[in-house]
This record gives structure tokens, sequence and C-alpha cells, in this order.
């Protein structure tokens, strides 16, 4: 049986590559024909030959020349005898008039060959129009008022024309895709469409007037690709110019201006709903006019529907490129929100590259520690302040300034350094300064008092120092998320062909039609899929059958991220799919406030990061009641916000902490013991603020995380500790406040009770590990609640699909 199906399959794919390639080769040989020799243009030459309006006026013939001659002029000659042999066709007057026309129009052009500027074209139609016409009625002698109307009238309307020929002319010979049209454009091929079908007017097939047939044919298309506001542009347009041709077709515009709306609001009927749309607006508008005449135009409306039926799909494709609204056009959209967010994208590293030069600028500020205060510069500005309250009023500075600099600049230098380190020099020292200054003890005196002032100022330095170094950090930080950020935004939407072949083939060989599908990321644990199917009554196939087919082509578990389900039978639904973490994380907590209050100085929280990050903290503020509780909530609300942002932990940390210690109000301080476990390899990090230790329950042992810190908001600059431990499944986290640790009442070494509580529970239910160690504390202290405790419990498992993949590919996508 399989290699039957193999077989078929072989044979249905060699089926569609040979009618394909036939397909192409018919497409070639009529691009060739019509557009690259230029056919087609010979075609709308001879039609527009013989379009004529109000009886006399032909505007069209002499601006399509012109248009033709300035764009295209190695395809005007042919095109220009088919012209004047269409108006032949018409009357012998007509097409001597374009005759004399062209050839006004060429003598005009080779006068005035040096001229290139396209604006000159109209005045050169205008000119190639009046000339002819008046030298016509002056030989019958029938300029009258009314033929100069007319005459002028003409002249203006092909001097239009031109410009309108200018835009749409292009379009009939565009060898390159292009992926929109302007609204101008659009309205101009239509207005070039209904000129053409001018030029059918008097065709007759069967009673059905041809003009009729393909008008109704046009509007059938353009409703169906563009809808109702397109379809009725087209109706009303078309009608209008076939009135101006026969006046008794003047109800026509009515036809297919509503025809063109109704037929584009049952666009979703596909052709029939279109065709249908034609029919009913035939009818109604047929019943208020001649009867005799509802015949004839339900047969022309009925032969436009069977051409519109007959027309291939790919025609419909390739005219839905140029119109606004078409799932084509949206592709276009989309590429200019791509150009969008990569001009987006280039800002932001920019504004990256910015943050990383003033974190650059910031950590390379001068660094003032003890060797620095006693450089040089230093001790001479120590010693200018000591001397000027001092030696400036002394007789003797003459001869200790200038006649022993060198000793007294030495023995003040050394006073100095006894002074900084002892607050008292030495005997000996004192001894020589005052067998050589007179007034060794007042000197020594204002030493002692400047010394304040500069291990002040050396300490505001310092401070300034440490600011600066907090400053780089945080700008590095911020730098580095606005990079990330940046390279986000440029694979936010990449093309993956190959990927969306295998996706939307293997649903298909299961009997899931995808109407739209977007791959946004395929990178591994981070996959972002969306796509839209209809379904005539779901059950869940989303998850049952989608996600285990995309797991098994992209080689990783896929779930269900998010579902819209049409409640409507073959509604559209939306479906968006993204990458299962690797582990699963399930939690417990279990707290109680200091005498079984309400208000618990501890806070805790347990948030996801994004990018299968997994974060649990603690923080326990100091003291109990409300203030404690704002201190601690506090810590955990900007830690969260901040981590959010994508700033790694220790900066986020220590940007909490200079917060903190920078407030203008009463000192608030705070612990905090932090753990972001990583859901793909279960690797977690341990950030420990003045906390209590941590515990890690892997079978039978039990594995104690601690660091050393003082609480945040004590000191400005202080180094956290990161302790890093390589989780495996089943393993089982358990965080507490100091409120557990050191809650145990009689207990000597509580490290040793909790270990050995901790190894006899039986249960691996985080919640009932986190109940059960806190009723434990509570008991060993006869049910008083001296201090608030807080219990975080989580338990690290290998994540295991609940749906098995489909072998339908092999091989990796």
């Amino acid at each position: 049986m399989e290699s039957v199906s193999r077989a078929r399959t072989k044979a249905f794919s060699m089926e569609n590559t040979l009618v394909s390639n036939v397909r192409m080769k018919l497409y070639t040989a009529g691009k060739e024909l019509f557009i690259d020799r230029g056919w087609l243009f010979v075609i709308v030459g001879f039609l527009l030959g013989r379009a004529v309006i109000l009886s006399v006026v032909s505007p069209f013939a002499v601006a399509f020349i012109a248009t033709l001659w300035f764009m295209h002029k190695e395809k005007a000659a042919k095109t220009l005898l088919a012209t004047v042999l269409g108006a032949f066709t018409i009357s012998s007057s007509h097409g001597i008039f374009i005759g004399i026309s062209m050839f006004f129009f060429l003598l005009l052009v080779s006068i005035f060959k040096k001229i290139k500027n396209q604006t000159a074209i109209p005045i050169f139609v205008f000119l190639a129009t009046i000339g002819p016409r008046i030298f016509l009625y002056s030989i019958n002698g029938q300029l009258s008022s009314y033929e100069w109307m007319l005459i002028f009238v003409e002249a203006i309307l092909g001097t239009v024309l031109v410009l309108i020929f200018m835009q749409s002319v292009p379009l009939l010979s565009q060898n390159r895709y292009r992926p929109t049209l302007k609204n101008e454009e659009i309205v101009c091929m239509i207005i070039l469409i209904a000129s053409i079908l001018t030029g059918t007017v008097g065709w007759e097939f069967y009673e059905a007037q041809v003009e009729q047939v393909l008008s109704r044919y046009f509007v059938l298309i353009f409703a169906f690709v563009g809808g109702a506001a397109i379809g009725s542009t087209v109706g009303v347009v078309a009608g209008l110019i076939l009135s101006l041709a026969n006046v008794a077709n003047l109800y026509q515009m009515s036809l297919l201006a509503f025809s063109g709306l109704l037929g584009g609001l049952l666009k979703e009927g596909k052709k029939i709903g279109v065709g249908a749309g034609l029919l009913v607006g035939t009818f109604l508008v047929g019943i208020y006019g001649d009867s005799s005449s509802l015949i004839p135009s339900l047969i022309e409306s009925t032969i436009a529907i069977c051409l519109f039926l007959l027309t291939p799909a790919s025609w419909f494709k390739k005219i839905s490129r140029y119109i606004p609204g078409t799932e084509e056009h949206a592709n276009e959209q989309q590429q200019y929100l791509q150009k969008v967010r990569n001009v987006t994208a280039k800002r932001v590293e920019q504004f990256s590259e910015v943050f990383e030069a003033l974190s650059k600028s910031f950590s390379s500020a001068e660094h003032y520690d003890m060797e620095d205060a006693e450089s040089d510069r230093e001790t001479d500005y120590f010693l200018s302040n000591v001397t000027e309250k001092t030696c400036q009023s002394c007789f003797m500075k003459e001869r200790c300034w200038q006649q022993q600099f060198d000793t007294t600049y030495s023995l003040m230098g050394e006073l100095k350094k006894d002074i900084e380190i002892s607050q008292e020099p030495g005997r000996k020292l004192i001894r020589e300064f005052e067998n050589h200054c007179i007034k060794s003890r007042k000197v020594i005196d204002v030493m002692r008092e400047e010394m304040s002032y500069f291990e002040a100022n050396r300490k505001l330095r310092k401070q300034v120092y440490e600011s600066k170094k907090l400053v780089a950090e945080q700008l590095q930080g911020v730098s580095d998320v606005m990079d990330d950020f940046a390279k986000e935004i440029l694979k936010e939407r990449e093309q993956h062909e190959k990927q969306e072949m295998q996706i939307m083939n293997a649903l298909k060989s299961i009997g899931i039609d995808l109407e739209k599908l977007d791959i946004y990321r395929l990178d591994k644990g981070n996959v972002d899929i969306e796509m839209t199917a209809a379904f005539y009554n779901y059950h869940g196939e989303g998850e049952k059958l989608i996600a285990p087919v995309l797991s098994d082509i992209l080689n990783e578990t896929i779930i269900v991220k998010q579902e819209e389900i049409s409640p409507f039978p073959n509604g559209y639904s939306f479906i968006s799919f993204s990458s299962a973490k690797e582990f699963t994380v399930k939690t417990g907590v279990a707290h109680a406030a200091k005498g079984g209050g309400i208000v618990s100085g501890d806070s805790y929280t347990m948030i996801e990061l994004g990018e299968g990050k997994y974060a649990m903290a603690i923080s326990d503020g100091m003291g109990n009641g409300a203030r404690a509780s704002e201190e601690s909530k506090e810590t955990l609300r900007l830690l969260q916000q901040i981590l959010q942002t994508g700033i790694p932990e220790k900066v986020a940390i220590k940007s909490i902490n200079s917060i903190l210690a920078l407030r203008t109000t009463d000192e608030m301080f705070a612990t905090l013991d932090l753990a972001v476990i990583n859901l793909h390899n279960a690797f977690v990090r341990f950030l420990k603020i003045g906390s209590t230790p941590s515990f890690v329950k892997r079978g039978d042992q039990l594995l104690k995380i601690e660091a050393s810190n003082l609480p945040m908001g004590i000191i400005q600059e202080f180094e956290v500790d990161i302790v890093n431990e390589q989780l495996q499944s089943e393993d089982i986290l358990i965080m507490m406040s100091d409120g557990i640790f050191d809650g145990p009442k009689h207990v000597e070494n509580t490290d040793v009770w909790l270990k050995r509580k901790i190894r006899e529970m039986e249960t691996e239910n985080p919640q009932d590990i986190a109940d059960l160690l806190l009723e434990e504390v509570i008991r060993t202290r006869n049910g008083d609640i001296e201090d608030d405790m807080t219990v975080l419990v989580a338990k690290v498992k290998k994540n295991i699909p609940e749906w098995a993949t489909f072998p339908i590919y092999q091989t990796n996508a």
C-alpha cells in the first residue's frame, strides 16, 4: 500500500509539473507576442481609432498615439497604422480626420524634436486635434458656434486623456512585478479600459451588444478582485464613457455601478456570488426601463458571467497585485513595515551605542583611593590651606619658605602623614618641627582642623566615584537591553519558506487547510508561529493535531499559546504556537505574620521573566508590621520592573540598593533572596542580600545555598554574591525568611534541625512541604508567631508533552 501511495504521489507531482511547464510556456509566448512585440498596443490602437463619443468627438486616438510615441516609440508605427485603419471602419471622414491628426502630430514632433519634456506632449495633442478639425470644418463650411464648442471640447479632452494615458499605458507593458498602485493610477486604468470598450460600440453578437458584454465582464472582474468600492467605481466610469458614445446606453451607468457594488458585497460567495450580483442588478435596473430591452440585457449579463466563470484564477491573482485591500497589497504593506522596523532597529542600535559610550565615559572616571589622595597636588593644596592660616602673618615666613623651603615642606608633609594616620604626630617629629618653627603648636592644630575637611572631601570624591561606577553599570545594562531589542526587531519577521511548505503540506495531509500561516521565529526554545484555519466543529485540533505535527517538523516540543476559535461552523479560527519549556516549575507558598496578624513584613513574588526564565524572590523588611511590609514590597516591586526589562540580575539588585540607600526619608533596609531558574536547562542563579540560606532537596541529598551580605539600603556600594547551581528533574528548591530559619525554639542548631525535617518529609508536593515546614516551626513555639514567616517551595520537573508527535517528516526543518 505504501509503495502504491508513493507511486501515486510521484505521478501526481509529475502531472502538476507538466501542467505548470505548459502554463509557463503559454504565458511566455503570449507575453512575447502581445507585450514585447507590441501587438497588444496594435489592438488597443485599432479600438481607440473606432472610439467616438457625442457622435463626432474622438479625442482618444491622438492621445493614445502621443503617449505611445513618448513612452514606446519603437512600437508606435504599426500602432498608428492600426489606429487609422480602425478609424476608417467607422467612416471615411472619421478616418481622414484621424489620419490628418496623426500627420499633424508627427509634424509637430519632428519640428520640435529637441523638446523632450513630457509637458509638451499635451500641447502637441491639443494642436494636432484642433487644427485638423478646423481645417475639415472650414472646407465643408460647418464652422458654427456649435462646431466651435465641439472642437474645443475634443481638444481639451484629448489633452486630459494624454495625462490619463501616461498613467495607465505603462501598466499595459509592465514587465516587472509592481506590488501596488496609487488610487489615481487605478482610476486612469479604468478610464483606459472604458475608452477601449467604446471602440466596440456597434458590434453585436446574437443581439447582444459587445461593449455591454465586455463592460459587465470587467465590472465582474474588478468587483471580484477589489470588492464593492472598486467594482462600483469601474461601473460608474465605464457606464459614463459608454453613455457618451451612445446616449441610449445612459441607464447602463446605473446598471454597471449597482452591479459592481452588489457583486463586490457578494464576493465571499466566490465567482457565483459575484455573478449573482450582476444578474440581480440587471434585473432590478431593467424593470425600470423598456421591457423589450430586459431580455437582451439579461443575455448580455449571462454571456459576461460565462466569460467570467471561464477566466483562469491566475488572471485574478495577477490583477489583485495592483488593487489595495487584496492579500498581495497587504504583503506590500508588510514589506513597508519591515523597512520601518529596520529603521527603528537602526535607531535603537544608535541609542544603544550612545548609552554604551556614556557608560564608558563614567567607568573611565579617575578613581580616588588612598594613593590618589597622597598625590603631590593634594598635598600642595592641603599645605597651602594650612600656611594661609599660619605662615602668612609670621615674621619668619621668608626664612622658612624661601631660604629653607625643602626642610619646611618635608617636615610639614611628615606631620600631615602622622596626623592622617593617628591624629597625633610622633614626639621626635614634634621636637624637630618645634626647633624649626616658632608657631609649631598653632600649625599642628590647624593641620588637625584641615585634616577633617580633607577627609570629608576624600570621602565625597570616593562616593562620587562609586556613584559613577553604579551609573556606568546601569547605562551598560540599558545599552545591552536596547541592543538585544534591536536584534529582536530585525528578526521579528524572517522568511521561512521551506518550513512553511512543510507545515502546510503536512497539515493538508491530515485534512487541515490553512488560510494563513505566519512564522515569526524558529530559534530553538523560542518558536513563534501563528496560523488561521477554518474548522467545522473545533475539538481541540490545535493541541491534539497541529502542535504534535509542528513538534515533529521542528524537532522540539510545541504547545498552543493562544486560541481564538470562531463560534460559527467553518469560521476562521486563530491559533498561535510557541516552544514548550524543557522543564516546568510547580510552586507552593506558606506565610504568616507576627502574632497572627494580617500585615506581614515579608513579601514574596513568583514571576515569568520571558525567554524561559522563572524568578522566585523573598524580601524581609526590617522589623514587622506596615513599615516593614512597605520596605519589602517596594524592594520586590522595583526588582520585578527592572528584571522584566531584561537588565541582568546583578545590575538590577545594585540599582535597587542605590535607590533604597539614597532615600531622603527615614532609612529603609530590606533583605532579598532571589532565585532565577532557566527553564531550558534547569540552571539556577541565587542572589542573596542579607538573606537566610536556601536548600535543594535531591532524593536523600540536601544541598545548602548561602551567601553573606548586608541588607539592602544600608551601604551604597557592595558586591553581590552570585551562587550558581545545576538543578535536575524532581529537585525541590526551598527558600525561607529568617522567621523560619531562626524560628525553632529550644533548638541549638537550626540548620541541622531544618535539614532533618526536610529529609523526613515524605511528600513531594511543594504546597504540602511549605505548609508542613511552617507548621513545624510554629509548633516548636507552642503556637506563638514571634516573627514574620515565609516559605517558598518549587519543584523542577522535566516537561513531558501530553500528545505524541506525528512522524510525518523524518528530517529536521
